[in-house]
């Protein structure tokens, strides 16, 4: 048949993405050195302080509410996913797709501290504590948007919210791997 236009033989390469998970619970200080966790904590230290300065005023009651509605909510979620990616629990629930569910609650949360800090900064003018929780609120709605698009960037790209990946060099066989004992953190 080589006669005819076709050839003898013809090669294919397969590439396949591998990714581990410990299955075990432990406790990892690594990922607060890594962008996620610097993030995470900045965000849980913001929360509390714009926390603080909104409860000091007393002359704005809907404004102040409504600020430490968002504040403290976002200051409790955000501590529960930092001790889920400490004690690694993050690998162990793999039915929840945590990339987008974290870029919805940042998307959402910076949207939120938007509308709160706008409602601290009006009254701002009479109340200097609201003055300071407008300044913190927009703070935490720069990280909780930073935070939306590398955690849209990290879903769109497959990358695991917390865990190991080895991608096989194609026609290699040899694989790179992150050793167990440090985490292949996603790399914004």
């Amino acid at each position: 048949m080589q006669g005819q236009g076709f050839p003898d033989s013809h090669t294919t390469t397969t590439t396949t993405t591998t990714t581990r998970t410990a299955s075990w619970l432990v406790f990892d200080p690594s990922y607060l050195r890594t962008l996620p966790g610097i993030l995470k904590g900045a965000q849980i230290i913001i929360n509390l302080i714009g926390f603080i300065c909104s409860q000091l005023d007393y002359y704005f009651p809907s404004t102040s509410n409504w600020y430490g509605f968002v504040s403290m909510t976002a200051f409790w979620v955000t501590l529960v996913l930092l001790f889920f990616y400490l004690c690694r629990l993050i690998e162990r629930v793999k039915f929840v797709p945590w990339m987008l569910a974290e870029f919805v609650y940042c998307g959402v949360w910076a949207t939120l501290y938007f509308t709160a800090a706008i409602a601290a900064a009006v009254k701002g003018r009479y109340q200097e504590c609201l003055a300071a929780a407008a300044f913190f609120g927009f703070v935490a709605m720069f990280l909780y948007g930073a935070d939306a698009f590398f955690k849209y960037k990290g879903w769109k790209s497959g990358e695991p919210a917390q865990g190991e990946r080895s991608v096989p060099s194609a026609g290699l066989g040899a694989s790179n791997t992150v050793s167990p004992t440090s985490p292949n953190y996603p790399a914004y």
